[in-house]
Protein backbone atom coordinates (compact mmCIF):
# COMPACT_ATOMS: atom_id res chain seq x y z
CA UNK A 1 0.00 0.00 0.00
CA UNK A 2 2.83 2.14 1.09
CA UNK A 3 4.49 1.58 -2.30
CA UNK A 4 1.17 2.71 -4.37
CA UNK A 5 0.68 6.02 -2.33
CA UNK A 6 4.40 6.70 -3.33
CA UNK A 7 3.98 6.26 -6.94
CA UNK A 8 0.54 7.97 -6.87
CA UNK A 9 2.47 10.86 -4.98
CA UNK A 10 5.04 10.81 -7.70
CA UNK A 11 2.49 11.40 -10.35
CA UNK A 12 0.66 13.64 -8.31
CA UNK A 13 3.81 16.00 -7.90
CA UNK A 14 5.18 15.68 -11.54
CA UNK A 15 1.77 16.39 -12.99
CA UNK A 16 0.52 19.52 -10.47
CA UNK A 17 3.41 20.35 -8.43
CA UNK A 18 6.40 20.33 -10.63
CA UNK A 19 8.85 23.03 -9.24
CA UNK A 20 7.42 22.60 -5.81
CA UNK A 21 9.81 22.30 -2.85
CA UNK A 22 8.97 18.94 -0.24
CA UNK A 23 10.43 19.48 2.90
CA UNK A 24 7.92 19.07 5.40
CA UNK A 25 6.74 15.89 6.94
CA UNK A 26 3.22 14.15 6.29
CA UNK A 27 1.65 14.97 9.31
CA UNK A 28 2.63 18.54 8.25
CA UNK A 29 1.31 18.79 4.98
CA UNK A 30 -1.70 17.48 6.10
CA UNK A 31 -1.67 20.04 8.70
CA UNK A 32 -1.81 22.82 5.83
CA UNK A 33 -4.11 21.70 2.73
CA UNK A 34 -6.95 24.15 2.79
CA UNK A 35 -7.58 27.74 3.69
CA UNK A 36 -9.53 26.53 6.84
CA UNK A 37 -6.81 24.95 8.61
CA UNK A 38 -4.34 27.97 7.99
CA UNK A 39 -7.46 30.27 9.52
CA UNK A 40 -7.94 28.34 11.92
CA UNK A 41 -4.27 28.32 13.38
CA UNK A 42 -4.17 32.48 12.39
CA UNK A 43 -7.11 32.68 14.97
CA UNK A 44 -6.24 30.80 17.35
CA UNK A 45 -2.04 32.65 17.58
CA UNK A 46 -3.76 36.19 16.75
CA UNK A 47 -2.58 36.76 13.46
CA UNK A 48 -4.02 39.53 11.31
CA UNK A 49 -6.17 37.37 8.70
CA UNK A 50 -9.25 38.42 6.53
CA UNK A 51 -12.86 37.85 8.06
CA UNK A 52 -14.10 35.13 6.05
CA UNK A 53 -16.25 31.91 5.78
CA UNK A 54 -15.97 28.11 4.48
CA UNK A 55 -19.00 27.25 2.64
CA UNK A 56 -20.97 25.11 0.28
CA UNK A 57 -24.39 26.05 -0.22
CA UNK A 58 -24.09 30.03 -2.33
CA UNK A 59 -27.12 30.99 -0.02
CA UNK A 60 -24.24 30.98 2.64
CA UNK A 61 -22.30 33.39 0.66
CA UNK A 62 -24.89 35.61 -0.09
CA UNK A 63 -25.50 36.20 3.76
CA UNK A 64 -22.41 37.09 4.36
CA UNK A 65 -21.71 39.77 1.67
CA UNK A 66 -24.85 41.43 2.98
CA UNK A 67 -23.40 41.24 6.24
CA UNK A 68 -19.55 42.31 5.60
CA UNK A 69 -19.83 43.90 2.00
CA UNK A 70 -17.68 44.21 -1.04
CA UNK A 71 -15.30 43.91 -1.87
CA UNK A 72 -14.63 40.35 -1.58
CA UNK A 73 -12.53 37.24 -2.43
CA UNK A 74 -13.83 34.05 -3.62
CA UNK A 75 -11.48 31.01 -4.11
CA UNK A 76 -11.14 26.89 -3.37
CA UNK A 77 -10.46 25.77 -0.34
CA UNK A 78 -8.28 23.66 -1.43
CA UNK A 79 -5.70 24.69 -4.45
CA UNK A 80 -2.83 26.34 -5.29
CA UNK A 81 -1.00 28.74 -7.76
CA UNK A 82 -4.31 30.86 -7.35
CA UNK A 83 -6.29 28.66 -9.18
CA UNK A 84 -10.22 29.18 -8.92
CA UNK A 85 -9.64 32.42 -7.02
CA UNK A 86 -11.72 35.78 -7.72
CA UNK A 87 -11.42 39.65 -6.59
CA UNK A 88 -11.97 41.71 -5.86
CA UNK A 89 -15.56 41.15 -6.64
CA UNK A 90 -17.81 44.20 -6.09
CA UNK A 91 -21.26 42.96 -6.62
CA UNK A 92 -23.83 39.85 -6.10
CA UNK A 93 -23.72 39.13 -9.79
CA UNK A 94 -19.39 38.75 -9.89
CA UNK A 95 -19.90 36.78 -6.75
CA UNK A 96 -22.37 34.54 -8.06
CA UNK A 97 -20.14 33.62 -11.31
CA UNK A 98 -16.98 33.78 -9.18
CA UNK A 99 -18.71 31.21 -6.86
CA UNK A 100 -19.42 29.16 -9.82
CA UNK A 101 -16.17 28.83 -11.05
CA UNK A 102 -14.27 28.39 -7.54
CA UNK A 103 -16.36 25.13 -7.38
CA UNK A 104 -15.21 23.65 -10.73
CA UNK A 105 -11.93 23.44 -8.40
CA UNK A 106 -13.43 22.43 -5.35
CA UNK A 107 -16.95 21.82 -4.05
CA UNK A 108 -15.93 23.57 -0.61
CA UNK A 109 -15.55 27.24 -1.05
CA UNK A 110 -13.91 30.18 1.14
CA UNK A 111 -15.15 33.77 0.82
CA UNK A 112 -13.03 36.48 2.19
CA UNK A 113 -13.07 40.17 2.46
CA UNK A 114 -10.71 42.16 0.28
CA UNK A 115 -7.97 44.14 1.58
CA UNK A 116 -6.13 45.89 -1.67
CA UNK A 117 -2.31 46.15 -1.01
CA UNK A 118 1.14 44.40 -2.05
CA UNK A 119 1.02 40.73 -2.28
CA UNK A 120 3.91 38.81 -1.46
CA UNK A 121 5.22 35.04 -0.72
CA UNK A 122 7.21 34.78 1.83
CA UNK A 123 9.51 32.19 1.69
CA UNK A 124 9.96 30.92 5.71
CA UNK A 125 12.38 28.49 7.05
CA UNK A 126 12.28 27.13 10.83
CA UNK A 127 16.01 28.62 10.68
CA UNK A 128 15.30 32.32 9.17
CA UNK A 129 13.61 33.78 6.52
CA UNK A 130 15.17 32.12 2.50
CA UNK A 131 13.35 34.77 0.40
CA UNK A 132 10.81 37.57 -0.33
CA UNK A 133 9.50 38.17 -3.07
CA UNK A 134 6.61 40.88 -4.02
CA UNK A 135 4.02 39.44 -6.77
CA UNK A 136 2.33 41.57 -9.56
CA UNK A 137 -1.06 41.25 -11.92
CA UNK A 138 0.45 41.38 -15.11
CA UNK A 139 0.26 45.19 -16.28
CA UNK A 140 2.19 47.51 -18.66
CA UNK A 141 3.57 50.85 -18.14
CA UNK A 142 2.59 53.80 -20.91
CA UNK A 143 5.39 55.42 -22.90
CA UNK A 144 2.55 58.40 -24.52
CA UNK A 145 2.89 56.83 -27.95
CA UNK A 146 2.21 52.87 -27.97
CA UNK A 147 -0.56 51.12 -27.67
CA UNK A 148 -1.26 48.71 -25.10
CA UNK A 149 -1.15 46.08 -27.57
CA UNK A 150 2.50 46.75 -28.82
CA UNK A 151 3.60 47.12 -24.92
CA UNK A 152 2.43 43.70 -24.30
CA UNK A 153 4.66 42.91 -27.32
CA UNK A 154 7.32 45.11 -25.68
CA UNK A 155 7.31 43.29 -22.70
CA UNK A 156 6.95 39.90 -23.52
CA UNK A 157 10.03 40.42 -25.77
CA UNK A 158 12.12 41.52 -22.25
CA UNK A 159 10.77 38.95 -20.64
CA UNK A 160 12.14 36.46 -23.26
CA UNK A 161 15.41 38.09 -23.40
CA UNK A 162 16.02 38.12 -19.77
CA UNK A 163 15.31 34.24 -20.10
CA UNK A 164 12.24 34.11 -17.82
CA UNK A 165 10.25 31.80 -19.54
CA UNK A 166 8.68 29.59 -19.32
CA UNK A 167 8.58 30.28 -15.13
CA UNK A 168 6.89 33.21 -15.58
CA UNK A 169 4.96 33.33 -18.77
CA UNK A 170 4.59 36.00 -21.16
CA UNK A 171 1.52 38.18 -21.44
CA UNK A 172 -1.07 36.50 -23.82
CA UNK A 173 -3.67 39.39 -25.53
CA UNK A 174 -6.42 37.07 -24.62
CA UNK A 175 -10.40 37.20 -23.69
CA UNK A 176 -9.73 37.41 -20.06
CA UNK A 177 -7.36 40.64 -20.80
CA UNK A 178 -9.45 42.66 -23.34
CA UNK A 179 -12.33 42.26 -20.71
CA UNK A 180 -10.49 43.17 -17.58
CA UNK A 181 -9.44 46.63 -20.02
CA UNK A 182 -12.90 46.98 -21.01
CA UNK A 183 -13.68 47.67 -17.06
CA UNK A 184 -11.40 50.06 -17.66
CA UNK A 185 -12.45 51.35 -20.16
CA UNK A 186 -9.57 50.68 -22.51
CA UNK A 187 -8.92 48.11 -25.33
CA UNK A 188 -5.94 46.89 -27.05
CA UNK A 189 -5.48 50.47 -29.12
CA UNK A 190 -5.60 52.23 -26.17
CA UNK A 191 -2.15 54.65 -25.67
CA UNK A 192 -1.22 55.03 -21.94
CA UNK A 193 0.11 58.21 -20.57
CA UNK A 194 3.65 58.05 -20.07
CA UNK A 195 4.21 56.37 -16.42
CA UNK A 196 0.87 55.35 -16.35
CA UNK A 197 0.82 51.54 -15.10
CA UNK A 198 -2.68 49.68 -16.76
CA UNK A 199 -3.23 46.23 -15.18
CA UNK A 200 -4.23 43.58 -17.71
CA UNK A 201 -5.68 40.75 -15.08
CA UNK A 202 -6.56 40.60 -11.48
CA UNK A 203 -4.95 37.73 -10.53
CA UNK A 204 -0.85 38.06 -9.34
CA UNK A 205 -0.50 34.12 -10.44
CA UNK A 206 2.13 33.35 -12.94
CA UNK A 207 0.27 31.73 -15.71
CA UNK A 208 -1.87 35.37 -16.95
CA UNK A 209 1.35 37.14 -17.05
CA UNK A 210 1.98 37.97 -13.50
CA UNK A 211 5.56 38.79 -12.26
CA UNK A 212 7.76 39.03 -8.97
CA UNK A 213 10.26 41.22 -7.47
CA UNK A 214 12.75 40.12 -5.30
CA UNK A 215 12.66 42.08 -2.19
CA UNK A 216 15.53 43.09 0.45
CA UNK A 217 15.77 41.30 3.13
CA UNK A 218 17.27 44.44 5.01
CA UNK A 219 14.08 46.58 4.28
CA UNK A 220 12.03 44.65 6.00
CA UNK A 221 10.37 46.03 8.83
CA UNK A 222 11.63 43.71 12.68
CA UNK A 223 8.05 43.11 13.80
CA UNK A 224 7.37 41.18 10.36
CA UNK A 225 10.48 39.36 10.09
CA UNK A 226 9.43 38.10 13.94
CA UNK A 227 5.75 37.32 13.04
CA UNK A 228 7.38 35.33 9.39
CA UNK A 229 9.41 33.17 11.72
CA UNK A 230 6.93 32.20 14.48
CA UNK A 231 4.33 31.30 11.94
CA UNK A 232 6.36 28.55 10.95
CA UNK A 233 6.58 27.19 14.32
CA UNK A 234 2.99 27.53 14.58
CA UNK A 235 2.22 24.95 12.17
CA UNK A 236 5.85 22.99 13.03
CA UNK A 237 6.85 23.08 9.87
CA UNK A 238 10.54 22.97 8.24
CA UNK A 239 9.69 25.38 6.01
CA UNK A 240 7.04 27.38 4.41
CA UNK A 241 5.51 29.70 1.92
CA UNK A 242 3.41 32.28 3.42
CA UNK A 243 1.37 34.39 1.40
CA UNK A 244 0.79 37.76 3.41
CA UNK A 245 -0.82 41.40 1.67
CA UNK A 246 0.21 44.81 3.14
CA UNK A 247 -2.01 47.76 2.61
CA UNK A 248 1.06 50.17 3.28
CA UNK A 249 4.09 47.30 2.25
CA UNK A 250 6.57 44.65 3.60
CA UNK A 251 8.41 47.90 5.45
CA UNK A 252 6.24 48.61 7.65
CA UNK A 253 5.74 47.19 10.46
CA UNK A 254 1.99 44.84 10.67
CA UNK A 255 1.18 46.60 13.60
CA UNK A 256 0.84 49.76 12.06
CA UNK A 257 -0.75 49.49 8.83
CA UNK A 258 -3.68 47.03 7.84
CA UNK A 259 -2.22 43.14 7.20
CA UNK A 260 -3.62 39.68 6.41
CA UNK A 261 -2.22 36.41 6.18
CA UNK A 262 -3.88 34.73 3.11
CA UNK A 263 -2.57 30.83 3.88
CA UNK A 264 0.17 28.86 4.21
CA UNK A 265 1.77 26.40 1.41
CA UNK A 266 3.76 23.05 2.96
CA UNK A 267 5.34 22.82 -0.54
CA UNK A 268 5.62 26.19 -1.92
CA UNK A 269 6.70 26.76 -5.24
CA UNK A 270 10.71 28.07 -4.97
CA UNK A 271 11.19 27.70 -8.51
CA UNK A 272 9.65 31.15 -8.85
CA UNK A 273 11.99 32.87 -6.61
CA UNK A 274 15.27 32.76 -9.89
CA UNK A 275 13.16 34.10 -12.26
CA UNK A 276 12.17 37.87 -10.87
CA UNK A 277 11.24 40.82 -13.60
CA UNK A 278 12.62 43.31 -11.55
CA UNK A 279 15.38 42.82 -8.45
CA UNK A 280 18.45 40.56 -8.39
CA UNK A 281 18.54 36.91 -8.18
CA UNK A 282 19.08 35.66 -4.76
CA UNK A 283 21.37 32.95 -3.82
CA UNK A 284 19.51 31.07 -0.93
CA UNK A 285 21.85 27.59 -2.33
CA UNK A 286 23.06 27.67 1.78
CA UNK A 287 19.39 27.62 3.35
CA UNK A 288 18.42 24.73 0.29
CA UNK A 289 21.45 23.10 1.84
CA UNK A 290 20.57 23.46 5.39
CA UNK A 291 16.90 21.64 4.38
CA UNK A 292 18.46 19.04 2.06
CA UNK A 293 20.08 17.55 5.24
CA UNK A 294 16.59 17.08 6.98
CA UNK A 295 15.48 13.62 7.55
CA UNK A 296 11.99 13.76 6.81
CA UNK A 297 9.23 11.16 7.24
CA UNK A 298 6.74 10.22 5.18
CA UNK A 299 8.24 12.41 2.44
CA UNK A 300 7.28 10.22 -0.53
CA UNK A 301 3.38 10.30 0.10
CA UNK A 302 0.60 12.22 0.10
Amino acid sequence: MRRLKALIYAWISERYMHGCSNYNSLQIRKGCRSKSQSRAIFAKNGVPHAHGLIFFWPWQAHKFAKQHGFPLVVKPNVSGYSRGSYFPINRYGELYKAIFCAKAWWPVTVIEQYVKGANYRVLAADHGLVSVIRRYPPFVTGNGKDSIATLIDNENNIRAKMKLHPTIFPIAKSDQVIKHLKKQQLTLDSVPVQGKDVELFHRVALAPGGVIETIDQNTIAEDNRTLFMEVVKMFGANVLGIDVIFEQGIETSHKQQKCIFIEVNSRPYMKMHYYPRYGEVEDFSASLAELDELDIADQDIF
